[in-house]
């Protein structure tokens, strides 16, 4: 699952109201503040929801939208209840958007009562939300964005009837270094349903066929996706003794996407291995 980013200081909110000791409350159960930005001085969460990996739409513009998916945090903050002026939605969303900018962040829309801003940190990609109201309620929504990792692999038999089928059938769970042939140890539960396959039927030979997305020269994307082939095939033979023989690699490149490339999700679909009956 996608692992959160580590910020050393968090940026702290900074709007300071005078509030009596009596009217502070405690935060939700087992809520607290994102790495990336602490609260207003003396308001409490109300309500917390962390996921491990989900989609949010985020408005980037008039009527527009972009989908990010990755570890999901949403942070509702409640004003004291001692506080007799609260601020406005504006003071809200501006204080929020100076604190994303003190770290490196941009804001990508601002349209009270909701600002969209974009944070690139430690290699990774950070879109946050935020949202205020009129009672001086505000809800941060922050997803670090990252494809999920594929934890379930299909078997041998699910091959099988995909390849009888169809006579291919995509591999999930097969990964790669980014921009290399190097198979990830991940790759290794999906590689040995592709061995019980292969030894289920001594008679199946396959070409192992290598995709990627078009991000890049073609040319580097074909011979990368010959070399991812191969990766593959050299561990069938010398992992699992399947004869070589029986397989052939090929790099098909970006020339056969099954999704459009414009958006990562599209991508990452088209970044694949598939088997295809000889």
């Amino acid at each position: 699952m996608p692992r959160p980013i580590t910020f050393a200081v968090a940026v702290a909110l900074s709007l300071a109201f005078a509030v009596p000791a009596a009217a502070q409350s405690k935060d939700a159960a087992n809520c607290k503040d994102h790495a990336l930005l602490t609260r207003i001085p003396d308001y409490r969460i109300n309500a917390c929801t962390v996921k491990q990996f989900d989609a949010f739409d985020f408005g980037i513009g008039k009527g527009k939208k972009t989908k990010v998916e990755g570890l999901f945090t949403n942070i509702r903050y409640q004003p004291p209840a001692g506080l007799t002026t609260k601020p406005s939605v504006l003071q809200l969303l501006r204080n929020v958007e100076t604190a994303v900018k003190q770290v490196g962040g941009t804001v990508v829309m601002s349209e009270p009562p909701y600002s969209t801003m974009k944070l690139t940190k430690g290699g990774k990609e950070l879109w946050i939300e935020a949202w205020a109201d009129f009672t001086g309620q505000y809800i941060l929504t922050i997803v670090e964005k990252e494809a999920m990792v594929q934890e379930l692999t299909a078997n041998a038999d699910a091959f099988a009837s995909g390849l009888k089928a169809t006579g291919h059938i995509a591999v999930d769970g097969i990964l790669f270094e980014t921009g290399k042939a190097e198979l990830k140890k991940e790759s290794e539960a999906a590689i040995a349903e592709v061995a019980k396959l292969l030894q289920g039927d001594a008679t199946l030979k396959v070409f192992v066929v290598g995709h990627t997305d078009n991000v890049g020269a073609v040319d580097g994307n074909m011979k990368l996706s010959g070399d991812r082939a191969q990766s593959v095939v050299q561990a069938l033979v010398k992992t699992h003794g399947i004869a070589a023989a029986r397989l052939k690699a090929f790099g098909a490149g970006p020339y056969s996407p099954v999704a459009s490339n414009d958006a990562e999700e599209g991508r990452a679909k088209n970044r694949r291995v598939e088997l295809v009956k000889q």
